[in-house]
């Protein structure tokens, strides 16, 4: 062996020792609870919309800035901060060094790319007061994509991803697969009930909005609109204009509040 490929032996070693340290172990837990915040605080904001105030964005950049808002808020936007970093490292490592199938890999992969716009997020509120909105963000990307050669091709593959991503999800949560990823071992009887039943509710309300996220993406290639395409928020808000009305709207937001839960337990009985 050259000294070379020692050299890199090594590092990839201690990459790998430092990705399951205790440390992060401990950060990545933090991140999960942070994220089960922003979820509490999107789902809650999201019933107020179904209820007819609208006033609010349900969305990150939303959640976030409410959080800016409270006492000591800058102090709990650094913790989130962490919290986030050590969730994309965290990933990251697994799509490195995990071992898994490809598709896992892959999935991984998306999550630290999201976890690193969460933490974008936080530090431009953290620097400058304020963030662009998931719907802004949202258009911004699609315009910028349809403009490329290929453009509506690109933004078309990416609803069509969304979609079977929604599909995946509800799957996920009607066949209870999330049960993969907790040490149930760890759990009580009454614990893993409990988790089931908020895992099921949260992850089937979770794919809804991605799979309809995915057809507003979907009509903004069709028609050339960026306009069409939308974050969380735009997307909450047309489960309200569908034939069931503003209680669509409600129970879905529910459902994120199942999830915002599962997410507390989840930081406790995660595999990591």
């Amino acid at each position: 062996m050259s000294t070379a490929e020692r050299a890199g032996r090594e590092i990839k070693g201690a990459a790998r020792q430092a990705a399951r340290s205790r440390a992060l172990d401990a950060a990545t837990r933090v991140g999960l609870a942070c994220r089960g915040v922003l979820y509490a605080l999107i789902g809650a904001v999201a019933v107020q919309i179904g209820l007819g105030d609208g006033s609010q964005e349900a969305d990150k950049a939303g959640a976030i800035a409410t959080v800016a808002a409270l006492p000591f808020g800058a102090v709990l936007l650094w913790v989130m901060t962490a919290g986030f970093v050590a969730l994309a490292l965290w990933q990251a490592s697994e799509a490195v060094f995990g071992g898994g199938k490809a598709i896992e890999r892959v999935e991984a992969v998306a999550r630290a790319a999201v976890y690193v716009l969460v933490v974008a997020t936080l530090l431009s509120m953290l620097t400058s007061g304020k963030s662009p909105s998931d719907d802004e963000k949202s258009r911004d990307l699609t315009g910028t994509l349809l403009g490329l050669p290929g453009g509506p091709v690109i933004v078309g593959a990416i609803g069509l991803g969304l979609i079977a991503l929604g599909v995946y999800w509800v799957r996920q949560g009607i066949t209870k697969g999330f049960r993969e990823e907790l040490d149930r071992g760890r759990m009580s009887p009454r614990a893993r009930t409990v988790m089931d039943r908020l895992g099921t509710g949260g992850y089937v309300a979770r794919g809804a909005i991605a799979a309809l996220a995915g057809v507003l993406v979907g009509q903004a290639a069709i028609t050339y609109d960026p306009d069409r395409a939308g974050g969380i928020d735009a997307t909450l808000r047309r489960f309200a204009d569908t034939p069931a009305g503003p209680w669509l709207l409600v129970v879905v937001a529910l459902g994120l509040l199942l999830f915002a839960v599962y997410c507390f337990g989840e930081s406790r009985w995660r595999r990591t």
